[in-house]
């Protein structure tokens, strides 16, 4: 008797011991961890056709090495395992997240969006649309009687603003009660085959429409359940094809809710304040074409705002920028001629399967401001970013490419183009963006993307634009001098009036059509 007890005690105490040390730990920067586990067959276990470009061939080390950083399965009380592989779409059409919004819950694909605040739904029937939402279908929906319109910078919808119960099938565990706009009409907004039926804004309040009262979706997820206020992006561009049986121009990638997955980079996370809070803006410090400056004032960089946007496909610069990128990027490029349509992205450039000159095109670094605000890293862009692939129009002998740099009216956009090269942290809780190498970035064998740092800089703070501020005492005296200069010019005019009123009193003309005053 006393034996077996012994050796039960041994083995509770050997069976703790093992539990123990699968514990998770923090990550230095103080958020979550997660893990991976196998997934199902198919995805990343798949090899790419013959004339994709070569895909991140330090993978296994990568992996490796991510293996050496997982710890438990669950952070926060949250699992990460569902979450990866979580987002589908097309290049140059967006990543889009499944979500279930209503009771009965309503399956739709929505394209995930950090340059916006609105979380809006397809709600009635349209040609580019497979699905759409039926709020006569769910019995959670509540109208809230207001009307609301989003334009962007490309397509605009319009639409009737509700509540309803929404949950990410591959997310959290978690349902809540959301603001949602059922979209009646839209104008180039849907895109055809692009597979999405709606969009999930996730930025900040202050860009929310039609005001900033409307509660953003990430706002009311943190709010009403237990989710850390903090999310991360790895978009895996079309080099890095995920799932071939789709099509392949699919591209994936995974949107982690609540967290960081170290499995999904290489290397160390380097974070970027974020400026103010309403789109994700940052500060751009410094612009290179390979590894030459373009020597501008910092503060052209970040005219009128820099912003990191999931949703614009694109790297966008504002006008004088885009001019001397394209000049610097001509320049590095020129043992081949393009059309010049080609770097206004109105032309398509073609090489046959498999010889993409890669070589020859610069990469592009970006400079952010760093956390020590006297510091900076620097983000490095290779040409399979900026070079788009265009699979529609290519034929099975060519590769064809769009140019994704492109002219900017409204500031420098950070869009999907330059994220697919990165894992990028949007940690609202701290204020700051993060950026890491993805392990699904694509590379040649001479390049690869990098995060470098720290430079060191001096008052890099003053590279941010801000809106000339005009003070009120100033504008309430423009206002009377104008008023002065109008009353100067009635007063001839008043006289005048009264003087020919007073000489048709005195000489009347009997009946008269002035025709003079007839509208024509």
């Amino acid at each position: 008797m006393e034996s077996s007890t012994l050796l039960a005690a041994v083995f509770t105490w050997m069976t703790l011991c093992l539990l123990s040390s699968g514990q998770s730990a923090p990550d230095a920067s103080g958020l979550p961890r997660a893990i991976r586990v196998p997934l199902r067959q198919g995805a990343r276990d798949q090899q790419p056709p013959p004339h994709a470009a070569a895909v991140n061939r330090e993978r296994g080390s990568a992996g490796r090495l991510a293996a050496r950083r997982r710890r438990g399965a669950t952070a926060g009380g949250i699992s990460f395992v569902d979450m990866i592989d979580n987002l589908r779409g097309k290049s140059g059409q967006g990543y889009y997240v499944e979500m279930a919004v209503g009771s009965p819950p309503q399956k739709l694909n929505i394209l995930v969006d950090t340059g916006s605040s609105n979380f809006a739904v397809g709600a009635a029937a349209h040609p580019f649309l497979r699905r759409y939402y039926h709020r006569s279908l769910s019995t959670s929906y509540r109208d809230l009687g207001r009307s609301v319109y989003v334009p962007y910078t490309q397509g605009r919808w319009e639409g009737e603003l509700g509540t309803d119960l929404v949950s990410v099938p591959h997310g959290p565990n978690a349902t809540l009660r959301a603001n949602i706009a059922a979209i009646t009409q839209s104008d180039r907004f849907f895109i055809n085959g692009s597979n999405w039926e709606g969009i999930l804004g996730l930025a900040y309040a202050d860009i929310a429409r039609p005001d900033e009262t409307l509660e953003p979706f990430f706002d009311s997820l943190v709010r009403q359940t237990s989710v850390p206020n903090l999310f991360s992006l790895q978009l895996c561009g079309a080099g890095f094809t995920q799932n071939y049986s789709l099509g392949s121009a699919t591209v994936g990638g995974s949107m982690i809710i609540g967290g960081v997955d170290p499995s999904l980079y290489v290397g160390e996370l380097w974070y970027t304040p974020i400026r103010r809070e309403w789109y994700y803006e940052v500060i751009i410090v410094r612009i290179e074409v390979n590894g030459q400056d373009l020597n501008m004032d910092c503060k052209e960089y970040n005219y009128d705002k820099s912003i990191v946007d999931s949703g614009t496909t694109n790297l966008r610069l504002p006008r004088k920028v885009f001019q001397a990128a394209v000049k610097a990027i001509e320049a590095a490029s020129s043992t081949e001629q393009f059309p010049s349509g080609f770097w206004l992205g109105e032309q398509l450039v073609c090489w046959q399967v498999g010889t993409t000159p890669w070589h020859i095109f610069p990469v592009i670094s970006l400079y952010l401001m760093s956390e020590n605000r006297n510091q900076s890293f620097r983000i490095s862009i290779l040409p399979q970013q900026y070079l788009r692939p265009v699979e529609d129009v290519a034929s099975a002998q060519e590769d064809c490419y769009k140019f994704a740099v492109s002219q900017s009216s409204t500031g420098t956009v950070m869009g999907a183009v330059i994220m697919e090269g990165f894992y990028v942290v949007f940690d609202r809780e701290k204020k700051r963006i993060g950026f890491a190498v993805s392990t699904c970035h694509v590379h040649d064998e001479f390049r690869t993307a990098s995060v470098e740092g720290p430079f060191h800089g001096v008052d890099l703070e003053d590279c941010g634009y801000n809106i000339p501020q005009t003070d009120e005492s100033t504008l309430m005296t423009i206002a009377y001098i104008m008023a002065g200069i109008c009353a100067l010019f009635m007063l001839p005019l008043c006289l005048m009036v009264c003087q020919w009123r007073f000489a048709r009193c005195l000489h009347p003309h009997g009946d008269f059509a002035d025709d003079i005053s007839l509208l024509k």
